[in-house]
């Protein structure tokens, strides 16, 4: 009985996406289905970057149709990610040259958000994306020496700015343009919102799939204005499990709620430290924190990071953890949660229409 392409759509209906967890069909990654013959080949194309797994969901769909088709001859998968633009809140104008932008935020400072947004970028950069950094923390830049980039940005018309690039990634920072790592920025907010805005849009961002804004800490009026200001399409809260973090983190979700910017999920920084010297593992901030607050608010618990000197170390050398060690165990968490990330940002409903409704005027 000749194969049709029935027969594979049905095929995938019942294979689900590991990383999804929906079926192939109705996540419409299907494309291209093609039988020659007994022969089938086809496309899946994600809709978020998974280049370190492309290979397992080849053999997963190719191992899936031999089951279901029997009489298939050679079955062949091809796998590829295509990332496309979302909505952002409205009345807020677009970057040029940029789909997507993640917020990664903190209630407090000290947290690891900075370390947690530079991984976040380089993890979404290994899994095949285009990613640019903005560090939008202009009273303390320190994406510059995360990244290990030197030297300032340049301008060919006189107006915009060429984006610094380290490892990778399209960057850009306050850091650059100031003299001197120990140089005070002390300006009022009116002047910090100015400076991030033409940051963001004086930059010539390039095919960027995902630009990551590293924001300052805390939920004032700077934070809330950079928060309207910003076309963002979702944040992500970095918070420890500790209680004091827990509840600024908790401010700073409502925060983005009130400027109606979606909250992609919450990342546990420092859930648990592992002695060097004998393995021992201790939750010494507490534990199940951030879970917790997943679950009190319905929003995404996208992993947790371990205390590890490393991660400090490497960051702080100019080579975060996922180019130091793209390998190891907690790169694979960061990569994982880049995944999720994405994957959140897949799932919501494109909308180009990011403006104010009009507003008309009847006379009575």
């Amino acid at each position: 009985m000749a194969i049709t392409e029935t027969d594979v759509q049905s095929a995938l209906k019942q294979l689900t996406d590991p990383n999804t967890k929906k079926d192939f069909v109705s996540g419409k990654s299907v494309k291209n289905i093609k039988i020659s013959g007994n022969d089938v080949s086809l496309d899946i194309m994600l809709g978020y970057p998974a280049k370190s797994v492309w290979d397992e969901i080849k053999t997963l769909v190719e191992n899936h149709l031999r089951n279901s088709l029997p009489s298939a001859d050679k079955i062949s998968a091809n796998v590829s990610s295509k990332v496309v633009p979302h909505a952002v809140q409205r009345g807020v104008k677009l970057v040029n040259g940029v789909k997507n932008i993640i917020a990664v935020a903190s209630g407090k400072g000290g947290v690891g958000k900075s370390t947690t947004a530079v991984n976040l970028a380089l993890a979404l950069a290994a899994e095949g994306a285009k990613v640019g950094m903005l560090d939008a923390d202009i009273y303390g830049p320190s994406q510059p020496t995360m990244l290990g980039i030197s030297g300032h940005p340049v301008s060919k018309d006189g107006e915009s700015m060429e984006p610094m690039e380290g490892h990778g990634l399209q960057a850009m920072s306050i850091g650059f343009m100031i003299e001197g790592d120990d140089a005070p920025m002390i300006w009022r907010g009116p002047m910090v919102t100015q400076a991030l805005d033409q940051l963001l849009r004086q930059t010539n961002w390039e095919g960027l799939d995902y630009l990551v804004v590293d924001l300052p800490p805390g939920t004032g009026d700077i934070q809330l204005t950079l928060a309207q200001k910003v076309p963002v399409t979702g944040a992500v809260i970095v918070t420890t499990p500790q209680d004091i973090a827990l509840m600024d983190a908790r401010k700073g979700l409502k925060m983005f709620e009130k400027v109606d910017i979606k909250i992609i999920g919450i990342v546990e920084n420092m859930s648990t430290h592992i002695c060097s010297k004998c393995g021992h593992e201790e939750h010494i901030f507490g534990a199940g924190g951030g879970e917790k607050m997943c679950a009190d608010y319905g929003v995404e618990f996208l992993g947790g990071l371990p205390l590890d000197i490393n991660i400090r170390e490497q960051a702080d050398s100019g080579t975060p953890t996922v180019v130091a060690d793209p390998n190891g165990a907690i790169a694979k968490v960061y990569k994982q949660i880049a995944r999720r990330v994405a994957v959140k940002i897949g799932e919501m409903a494109q909308d180009h229409s990011a403006v104010f409704p009009k507003i008309v005027v009847q006379n009575t």
